[in-house]
This record gives C-alpha cells, sequence and structure tokens, in this order.
C-alpha cells in the first residue's frame, strides 16, 4: 500500500528493523510508563514493548515528518497481522484471551489489530484519525472482509466497569455465528447490570474513545470480558465486518483531507 500524506504527517507500514523499534519505543511509553503496564526485565532496560508477534505483523505508522530527524518521529501506531500471516506462524494474539472458532470459520482475509497507541503530545490533532485513514487503505489493498482484536478498559476491577460492559453486552453483541467467547479460565460476565438499569446514551459516552470508534463503524463485540494483569486492563474482543462499514466511517477515514480528533 502506498504511503499517504496530510500536512506534515506520513501514514504507512513500517519498512525496516528500526522504524518497528520507534514503534515499539512509543507503545513502551504509552502502556508502561503513562498506563502503568507491567515490563520485562528486558523490555524496562531496552524501554520497548515487544513479544514474539512484532517479527511477523506488519506495523502502521503516523510518523511526525517535521520532527524527524535520522529516525522517524513515530506518533502513532498499530500492529497488524492477517490471517494468512497467522496461519503461517502460529495463530493470533488474541487467542491467548478469547475462543475465536466460529470467527474463524468467516470465509477470506481477516486482520487482527492491535497495539494501537498515540503519543500524548499528538492526540488533539487527528493522529488516531489519521491511523484510521491507514487501516481504511490496508483493507482495501488486502481485500479483508473482517477486523477484530482485543480492546480496553483501564484497570482491573470489573465491578468499576459494570455499566460500560453491560451495554455492550445487551447493545452490541456479535451474532452467534462470528461471537467470540472469552476462555473459560479468563472469562468475566459482562451482563452485569439488568438492561433495564443502563442509561445507553451516558454508557456509550463514557466507553474508552478506541472502543468508541469501533462500535461508530459498525462493529461488535465477543461475549465476556478477560482481566489483563500484565496491561493493567480489561479486554473486550471486537469485530468489524468490513461490509458493514457505515456511512459514518467513509465520511470519517476516507475523505482526502486530514480529520480532525474526536473522542
Amino acid at each position: 500500500m502506498r504511503p499517504l500524506h496530510f500536512n506534515n504527517f506520513e501514514v504507512r507500514l513500517a519498512d525496516s528493523a528500526a522504524e518497528i523499534e520507534a514503534a515499539q519505543a512509543l507503545r513502551y511509553r504509552v502502556f508502561y510508563e503513562e498506563m502503568t503496564a507491567a515490563p520485562s526485565p528486558e523490555m524496562r532496560r531496552l524501554r520497548l514493548d515487544f513479544d514474539g508477534y512484532d517479527a511477523f505483523c506488519d506495523h502502521l505508522l503516523v510518523i511526525d515528518l517535521e520532527r524527524s530527524n535520522g529516525l522517524p518521529r513515530v506518533v502513532g501506531t498499530y500492529r497488524l497481522l492477517r490471517r494468512s500471516v497467522a496461519v503461517r506462524e502460529g495463530g493470533f494474539y488474541t487467542e491467548q484471551e478469547f475462543d475465536l472458532s466460529r470467527l474463524l470459520q468467516e470465509p477470506g482475509e481477516m486482520v487482527e489489530l492491535g497495539r494501537s497507541c498515540v503519543d500524548p503530545d499528538y492526540r488533539s490533532r487527528g493522529v488516531m484519525q489519521l491511523l484510521w485513514r491507514g487501516l481504511a487503505g490496508y483493507v482495501h489493498y488486502y481485500e479483508i472482509g473482517v477486523m477484530f482484536g482485543c480492546a480496553s478498559f483501564p484497570g482491573t476491577s470489573p465491578e468499576d466497569m459494570d455499566e460500560a460492559l453491560s451495554y455492550l453486552h445487551y447493545y452490541h453483541l456479535a451474532p452467534r455465528t462470528l461471537r467470540p467467547r472469552a476462555l473459560e479460565h479468563h472469562y468475566v460476565s459482562m451482563g452485569r447490570l439488568p438492561r433495564s438499569g443502563i442509561d445507553a446514551q451516558t454508557a456509550f459516552e463514557d466507553l474508552p474513545p478506541l472502543i468508541k470508534g469501533y462500535l461508530r463503524v459498525g462493529g461488535f463485540v465477543g461475549d465476556g470480558a478477560v482481566i489483563d494483569h500484565q496491561f493493567n486492563t480489561t479486554d473486550v474482543c471486537v469485530i468489524v465486518k468490513t461490509d458493514r462499514l457505515n456511512a459514518n466511517y467513509e465520511k470519517r477515514y476516507r475523505k482526502a483531507e486530514a480529520p480532525r480528533l474526536e473522542a
């Protein structure tokens, strides 16, 4: 896929080990320093977030060309793993938390989305929308029919998320034929409150921005949440069928000009 340019920003896939390392450094700053995830000793020493999946994933980058000096100034990133690659390399990261057997019966190419983050200094400058613009190009280039992955709430106390998790369960549960389910030893019920006790508008507005973004383009969630103690988060599995991408997606992410950041 070709790079995209918006003002001083370039959106493209990483094409070198140095660029992947720049994305890993951004991930470390966001996940481990800002969000208090627990790094391994080697991660702490190198100040990089990494695992075995990085070597065969695609890494979507937003680069600030004005602040790049020898090495790219990566200010936003997504890690992307296509099914055709995952089959060869041993599976998806999400399978550590969720049973994807129903979803994987869907024919055609699909992509796992993960490790999404934006530099704190750029969160009011449209970088998340630029990542989505790049993702739209990636989906088109590889003819991807399904996007999915873990999306997170901060914290590991599901009782603090009763209304949000219940809202997702009652209003956005994936069709049974596509529905991932949290693995039994991780499973946290999401239907924590009666549907009648949920203020849907308030619950939606209180969701983390990334989860709201997936829902706005027609996304669903799987059955059950998972507590991730390493990252200090509570995860849900989000699924988006690209043929369901609504007009709001077209308006927000495929337009030619650089979009504005919205919560």
